[in-house]
């Protein structure tokens, strides 16, 4: 029943005063109100937990939490004892589940039946009968306006009085990628689990906290409070009962596809990759495919494709139609898949030289064991030509050679046989070479990569400002795609005339400071690595940022390094809010100086290394590295080519995390990530030692390896 109709109810038979009408209309609205919760009331219970994970969980935006937030809140989905509540009250996996049912004395010990892990709820099951079952709403019938009650059962201590309630209304439908209702009542972790109901009392939905940009259990937790809430539709709660009464784990149904362009709202949805073994490659898709309609209702963007797809299950099937070149063609009945088979990282074992505007790659090193000594590259070796298909292909010139190599590669799989044409060093002979490639070291848990205790040296040709050497004959298609229009090349500088050192500056919308620090002998004709320095909390202090500078100066001037240090002004550390702050300081810093894009880390202690690892997950496009101190990657986001992404783990041996930070690595192992991790003798929380940091820096400078 939506506002206008409640208002025309409590009109009728009011006096013709207004002042009185407006009395009896409060007095109707609050009678309302309390009949409404009187009613869901017997199906609305209190669950406690007790043990669980005694440890600090930090979630993937840096968020802080801790086990025993207290009671909260889930509602009766089955008269025979099920009860439905929200997946987040259960993140620490506690030992032991209470639930405390309005009219009965003590309460029932509950064991978890299984979870959605698409919307985030679990089934709880405790022996119990005739439990009272709310009405449910109509999906059909719920429409923005419509007043929306939020209750919980957190803070009744007797539980036989009514459960509180926040009053609000439905702001938005299809939200969460087409998953839940949208309300501003005040919602907090206190009532995730329990329901938001009509002024009938009829429920709408579950609460819980979501996002559209995180999928883990306690994404968008720290909307709580901000008049931004969530719910899956009661309707769907009840039509996925039946699968997870059967005690198995319901996830998100996958196409298994990533586009071309990274622009989900503006461009087409051109397939760009197709994950090995997935719905896509199964069903014959082929990159190059352009998505044109789902279940019969027609897409132009990568958005609405997300927005289709995201309430589907693993095993729904789905009608599609694409476009391949200039016929339409259609799939009836293609299965959704949840598992998707992680896809590691191809590695040819070598390091390329930086800044070289001749066509192909010099190695400037070949890594010992890898495939690429195996057949025979030397350094000094140039890579001329790659095979595709059954054709010897050339650099086209459009991009460096060696950033062409890279996204080839990424899209071949590990152990697949690579063809090249070699000229050999000092422009000897060419030579036709093949290799099977290797997944990039570090990317198994028994592998942790051990590199050199130096590399070759120069790493670069001074050339990165030259034009491209021109590439192939007109009308000869290269195997590298093209340049992409929205990478913007930096502002043109000349050396000595660049401001240098430690540099405060603001985003653009000023409303965020950061720090930039650029050595004395800065040439824009050399690319810089760059490494992002997300502080510990109170760290935020001019002298912070040149104490850390200090500790980096001498390895930016050696290994042409550029620091960008963004200040939380947060006095607990890193929150979610502040990350598009950070991504903005870094592209203004990318704009401006000549920047390796191979090169650029993300890099804290704490909180600020949980915000790190949170940024490069969701930055692939920006970030190839995280290195932290102290910080227990949690949430692991799936490996995708073409986003290649490595970890450096660090943590004191004195730091109480320090075995939960070292099997943390094996949670991206487990992924295919590359990931090494370094115990610092001696140290606790404090920063890096020296030869810790001096290892870090190799690190960085290896992560352009191909």
């Amino acid at each position: 029943m939506n506002l206008r109709l409640v208002f025309a109810m409590m009109l009728l038979g009011v006096s013709a005063t207004w002042v009185f009408a407006q009395e009896d209309l409060n007095d109707q609205l609050e009678r309302m109100t309390r009949e409404a919760i009187r009613k869901v009331a017997p199906s609305v219970v209190q669950i406690a937990t007790q043990g669980g994970a005694d440890v600090v969980a930090v979630n993937s935006k840096g968020q802080v939490f801790r086990k025993a937030l207290g009671p909260t809140t889930g509602v009766v989905v089955s008269p025979d004892g099920y009860i439905i509540s929200s997946a987040f009250n259960f993140f620490n996996d506690p030992t032991t589940i209470l639930v405390t049912v309005p009219g009965r004395k003590d309460a029932y010990v509950a064991k978890k039946v299984a979870t959605d892990k698409s919307r985030m709820l679990t089934l709880l099951k405790i022996d119990a009968k005739d439990l009272v079952v709310p009405q449910s709403v109509p999906r059909k019938e719920i429409a923005v306006g419509h007043w929306s009650l939020a209750v919980g059962r957190s803070l009744d201590v007797k539980r036989d009085s009514l459960p509180s309630v926040s009053v609000g209304i439905i702001s938005a439908l299809g939200r969460i990628w087409g998953k839940a209702i949208q309300t501003d009542a005040k919602i907090s972790p206190l009532n995730y689990g329990g329901p938001i109901t009509d002024i009938e009392g009829k429920v709408q939905g579950i609460l819980i906290p979501a996002s559209p940009q995180g999928e883990d259990v306690t994404a968008g937790f720290e909307w709580y409070d901000s008049g931004i809430g969530f719910a899956i539709p009661f309707e769907d709660v009840l039509a996925a009962l039946p699968r997870l009464k059967e005690g198995k784990d319901l996830s998100r149904g996958l196409l298994g596809v990533a586009m071309k362009s990274k622009d989900i709202y503006a461009d087409a949805p051109e397939i760009g990759m197709i994950l090995p073994e997935s719905a896509a490659a199964k069903a014959g898709l082929k990159v190059g495919d352009v998505i044109t309609a789902i279940d019969g209702k027609p897409v132009v963007r990568m958005a609405q494709i997300s927005h289709l797809l995201g309430p589907k299950y693993d095993g729904d099937t789905i009608h599609l139609k694409y476009r391949r070149g200039t016929e339409e063609k259609e799939i009836q009945g293609l299965r959704l898949v949840a598992e998707l088979k992680v896809a590691g990282q191809p590695y040819l074992g070598i390091l390329p030289m930086r800044d070289d505007p001749k066509l192909g790659v010099e190695i400037r090193h070949v890594f010992p064991g890898s495939p690429a000594e195996r057949a025979g590259l030397k350094e000094g070796d140039r890579i001329m030509k790659i095979e595709v298909g059954k054709t010897m292909v050339p650099f086209s010139g459009q991009k460096p050679s060696r950033v062409a190599l890279q996204e080839f590669l990424s899209g071949q799989a590990i152990a697949s046989d690579l063809k090249m044409e070699v000229v050999r060093k000092g422009g000897g002979k060419t030579e036709t070479v093949s290799a099977t490639l290797d997944a990039l070291p570090g990317s198994t848990a028994k592998s942790d990569w051990k590199f050199p205790d130096a590399f070759p040296q120069p790493a670069t040709l001074k050339k990165a400002r030259e034009p491209l050497e021109a590439g192939m004959a007109k009308g000869v298609k290269g195997f590298e795609p093209k340049k992409d229009p929205a990478e913007k090349e930096p502002a043109k500088q000349e050396a000595g005339k660049i401001e240098t050192g430690l540099m405060q500056r603001n985003t653009p919308d000023g409303e965020h400071k950061y720090y930039v620090y650029l050595d004395d002998d800065y040439d824009p004709n050399v690319s810089h690595g760059v490494v992002v320095w997300l502080h510990p909390p109170g760290r935020n202090k001019k002298e912070d940022f040149e104490e850390f500078q200090e500790a980096w100066a001498g390895l930016c001037k050696i290994h042409n390094l550029i620091l960008v240090m963004p200040v939380s002004e947060n006095p607990s550390g890193w929150i979610a809010g502040e990350s598009d702050a950070v991504v903005t300081s870094l592209r203004e810093t990318l704009s401006r100086y000549t920047v390796d894009r191979q090169r650029v880390v993300t890099h804290g202690m704490g909180v600020g290394g949980q915000m790190a690892i949170y940024l490069g997950f969701q930055n692939r496009d920006l970030i190839r590295g995280v290195a932290t101190m102290g910080a227990v990657p949690t949430t692991v986001k799936d490996n995708v080519p073409g986003g290649r992404l490595s970890f450096f783990l660090a943590a004191g041996a004195l730091d109480p995390l320090v075995k939960n930070i070292q099997e943390s690595r094996t949670k991206l192992t487990d992924k295919k990530y590359s990931a090494i991790f370094r115990e610092v003798p001696n140290r606790g929380r404090e920063y890096l030692d020296e030869t810790t940091q001096r290892d870090l820096v190799r690190w960085i400078d290896a992560l352009d390896r191909l």
